[in-house]
């Protein structure tokens, strides 16, 4: 692979390795262990790894390799260690290099998941974690002392959308010798170089946009060759979060329409966006390339477009953000995201249910929000089938 390669070729060809056979399609390895033509030859392995040396599938496999390799490719960063899950990624990062009494700042506006982890998990194991308004810089300078490890945030919020200042968090963190982590799911490896602005690892939920197709689970961590094999990888392979290698392969032929995918479902975000401005029905239409985000200059400075994902909020709350998604036509109604296929969910009763009314209020996920993940349909088909689930409401 060349350096000078641009992002679209990357995707397509970063990474890969062939076998004797020299196939055109990367080789599923589905294996889990491998044989040492010697037991001189397995003792010196567990020893010490050479190059494309593997011992176990929990360890690492050559078709999760080449989606590892790609995906560092593609960020820009030293190494990367991919899960079996966007949680596993999200799990692995923050318990691998936190102990009891050390101090985690994280944004407040986290996927539901994440919040449990850090409210609840890493409580519970003697790590203290301070939330903050994420788009507060002041907050998080305020919130780091010195025994704080780790600043910990999306780039994009679910699934209020509020773009954090990613390099000034990150010199806080920097500042305080404290890590950055950041989720850039919905930001995307396409539209953000996380790395480059000041963050030190960077996950993805590869289930989403990295796969794009509502296949398979996966995930992955990216960052410092110390931070991946010396922190991360003893904790995650002694652990079990392993990616598949039937995963990994779906996950790199996903990888050679990336671009192409989130370009066109960005494209369609924002003109549905534009369409749905100043509809009656509607309080909000939330979408960092609007210019009434309250983060559109930063959005701009950040990304390179505003990414697959829009919320609405309706004016009537439950019963017609109910009556609207059961409207739709071509939009199906899934909690997932970054898909080939539109889909929208209502967080308040499905991803962000278990928060009290009074938390989702303070992330301001109203009953009347919905999330809308933009997919490849025509875009006049897909603003047609909007506008009409919203004159029934």
């Amino acid at each position: 692979m060349s350096d000078d390669w641009n992002p679209k070729t990357k995707l397509v060809h970063a990474g890969t390795r062939r076998s004797q056979y020299n196939e055109v399609s990367e080789a599923i390895f589905l294996t889990q262990g491998f044989v040492y033509e010697r037991a001189e030859d397995a003792e010196a392995r567990f020893l010490s790894l050479g190059e494309d040396e593997y011992i176990y599938a929990r360890y690492g496999n050559p078709t999760v390799r080449m989606f590892e390799d790609r995906i560092a490719a593609l960020e820009g960063a030293e190494d990367a260690f991919a899960t079996a899950s966007g949680m596993a990624a999200v799990n692995g990062a923050l318990f691998s290099g936190l102990k009891a009494g050390d101090h985690v700042v994280a944004a407040r506006a986290l996927f539901g998941s994440c919040l449990y982890i850090c409210e609840t998990l890493l409580r519970r194991f003697g790590v203290e974690v301070s939330l903050v308004d994420g788009t507060d810089i002041a907050a998080w300078r305020s919130a780091v002392r010195p025994e704080t490890k780790l600043c910990f945030l999306e780039a994009i919020s679910n699934p209020t959308l509020e773009v954090i200042d990613i390099r000034a968090v990150a010199d806080i963190a920097h500042e305080n010798g404290a890590l950055l982590m950041v989720d850039n799911v919905f930001a995307t490896p396409v539209f953000q170089r996380t790395l480059a602005l000041g963050a030190d690892v960077v996950i993805y939920s590869a289930t989403k946009h990295i796969d794009g197709q509502g296949r398979c689970l996966g995930g992955v961590v990216l960052g410092t060759r110390e931070f991946i094999r010396g922190t991360l990888e003893p904790y995650l392979k002694h652990t079990g979060g392993a990616l598949s290698p039937f995963n990994a392969w779906v996950l790199l032929k996903g990888m050679e329409t990336l671009a192409l995918r989130c370009e066109a479902e960005a494209r369609t975000a924002l003109a549905l966006a534009r369409a749905l401005g100043n509809h009656p029905a509607l309080a909000r239409v939330i979408y960092p390339f609007l210019p009434d985000h309250p983060q559109y200059d930063l959005a701009q400075r950040q990304m390179s477009a505003g990414g697959t994902v829009l919320s609405l909020d309706l004016k009537g709350g439950k019963a017609a953000a109910f009556r609207f998604l059961n409207g739709l036509k071509i939009v199906t109604i899934s909690n997932n995201l970054g898909d080939a296929k539109s889909i929208i969910t209502h967080p308040a009763t499905t991803t962000h249910q278990r928060l009290t009314p009074e938390h989702r209020a303070v992330l301001g996920i109203g009953d009347g929000l919905v999330r809308l993940s933009v997919g490849l349909e025509d875009e006049a088909d897909l603003i047609a089938d909007v506008q009409d689930a919203l004159s029934r409401v």
